[in-house]
């Protein structure tokens, strides 16, 4: 399937806005809101601290998945260079033999560079399938927590409120998920957009079931800190993955598109943050 080279290099821009705006506006406000009524004789920033912390994490994580990605670089690397000796050998045996042997050594010749190619897809794929684990694994986060926020509600009124505002906030989510995943391998096969897309459904299900297992077996302050430390790692990771993988990288159109410029871009990301800021309006 060919999508528009417009709306993918303009939507991961608003995705990378969406998270953004989520991170900033919704994670990090709960959880400095969260430890100041833990915590109110302390005013150390234990939000940021956390928001810190998963950035830094995540920074981790993707350190880790490059070092796999380079250790898988330097075995079929070898190969090559062995071939390109080989066909040495050839060319300057064919220069003593006949014209099929010289033909030989031209087909040969496709070897390395077929190699090479296939080498540096593979290394690509490997890459974006980092990139599309990480981006899952914190929307899952997310929603997961989110959910647990359902749970462990003291009132039916709040749950039903905070139900709300997290069914608005899926919704933009699951857009930009769409979106960034796209920037990443626009041919996505199917099974794997049916895979992603299932474990961010269940995610805020088995959040709600964690929260409400939490309220009924421990106090309500171990509920309280389990959502702020959460919630400010989850800050972290957000603007990690908005910053470094959406913003920065963005999606690069393979051919000149009118709407693909600076202004474009910023209007993109402002509008992806303003979705969030008018959405917040209903979670205060």
């Amino acid at each position: 399937m060919r999508w528009n080279e417009a709306f993918l290099a303009l939507g991961t821009q608003f995705a990378g806005g969406v998270f953004l705006g989520t991170a900033m506006m919704h994670f990090l406000s709960d959880a400095n809101e969260t430890f100041g009524d833990l915590v109110p004789s302390s005013e150390y920033p234990f939000a940021f601290m956390l928001a810190c912390a998963g950035y830094v994490l995540t920074m981790l994580a993707e350190c880790a998945i490059s070092s796999v990605v380079a250790r898988g670089r330097t075995a079929p690397a070898a190969a090559p260079a062995t071939t390109a000796g080989e066909l040495e050998e050839g060319k300057l045996g064919s220069t003593n033999g006949n014209g099929s042997d010289q033909r030989a050594a031209e087909q040969d010749a496709h070897g390395p560079s077929a190699t090479g190619h296939s080498t540096a897809s593979m290394l690509r794929n490997a890459s974006t399938l980092g990139d599309s684990i990480l981006l899952i694994a914190a929307l899952c986060f997310h929603s997961v927590f989110e959910g647990i926020a359902i749970g462990v509600a003291e009132t039916k009124a709040d749950a039903w409120k905070a139900l709300w505002t997290i069914s608005l906030h899926k919704v933009f989510a699951a857009v930009a998920m769409g979106i960034a995943l796209l920037r990443m391998l626009p041919n996505r096969p199917l099974l794997s957009c049916f895979a992603y897309a299932f474990a961010f459904a269940v995610s805020s299900p088995v959040g709600v079931g964690v929260g409400i297992a939490i309220d009924a077996t421990t106090q309500g302050d171990v509920a309280d800190w389990v959502f702020a430390v959460s919630m400010g790692l989850a800050t972290g990771i957000f603007i990690y993955v908005s910053v470094n993988h959406l913003l920065s990288k963005g999606y690069k159109p393979q051919r000149p598109v009118k709407a693909d410029t600076p202004l474009g871009r910023w209007l993109a990301v402002v509008l992806g943050v303003g979705v969030i800021a008018v959405v917040m309006i209903w979670d205060t």
